[in-house]
């Protein structure tokens, strides 16, 4: 059996606006079944331990889904959300892949984490996939492998500015992705705001939006199961 990680964000301020952030339901869930359902086993893991933020408006009706509903009603995965491992505890060797829901909190705290940077590049040093939707590419900010940026020359998207500014968060968040990215040296794409939108290049696995988590899932499955 295949054996993913998933991380997740323990940010829920949301800059100094006095809201809450988070991770982003639909990100996580959508994935998540996407994977368990076809026998993949998960774990979760968050910088602190224990139960994520949600982001109250990824709980909103109005971004309802079928997987956002299952997971409404999933009392063992909420059970199992509630009682995340620390980051700091996990082992690449563990996994087979290791899978970075979005939301607007890994802007804050996983672009920043020693320990998330030391995991990400560890499991690409040893050749297996990273995978990243909407928000959580923040998470390759500080990651180098052999001394350059892990992005540098690669195929990448993420949350765009475009998408930043329809939000109104283009002053709040600590810094724009798509501008990040590309400061590391990444050749940066995109397709129109909230459109399905997934690049693939080698190990590295991104995600332009929410719209694009079930295909960012679905390449990770593919680099699963092509390796024996």
């Amino acid at each position: 059996m295949k054996k993913v990680l998933f991380v997740l964000t323990s940010h829920s301020e949301l800059g100094d606006t006095g809201e809450k952030t988070g991770f982003w339901v639909e990100e996580f869930a959508a994935p998540y079944y996407e994977l368990s359902d076809k026998g993949v086993e998960i774990d979760i893991v968050t910088p602190l331990g224990g139960q994520p933020p949600i982001d109250p408006k990824s709980d909103d009706p109005s971004a309802a889904t079928e997987d956002t509903k299952r997971f409404d009603k999933d009392t063992a995965l909420q059970a199992k959300l509630k009682n995340t491992k620390k980051l700091a505890t996990v082992n690449q060797a563990d996994y087979d892949a290791v899978f970075y829901p979005g939301g607007h909190g890994p802007m804050w705290d996983l672009a920043t984490d020693k320990n998330s940077a030391d995991l990400i590049s560890s499991f690409y040093s040893n050749n297996k996939p990273v995978a990243f939707v909407c928000h959580s590419p923040a998470a390759l900010k500080n990651v180098k492998v052999n001394g350059d940026y892990l992005v540098k020359g690669k195929n990448v998207t993420g949350f765009s500015n475009t998408e930043e500014a329809a939000v109104g968060l283009t002053d709040v968040v600590p810094f724009l992705l798509e501008d990040a990215l590309q400061a590391n040296g990444a050749a940066y794409s995109k397709v129109g705001d909230w459109q399905p939108y997934a690049v693939e290049d080698g190990l590295l696995i991104t995600g332009q939006n929410p719209a694009s988590s079930i295909l960012v899932a679905e390449k990770l499955l593919q680099q699963l199961n092509s390796k024996k």
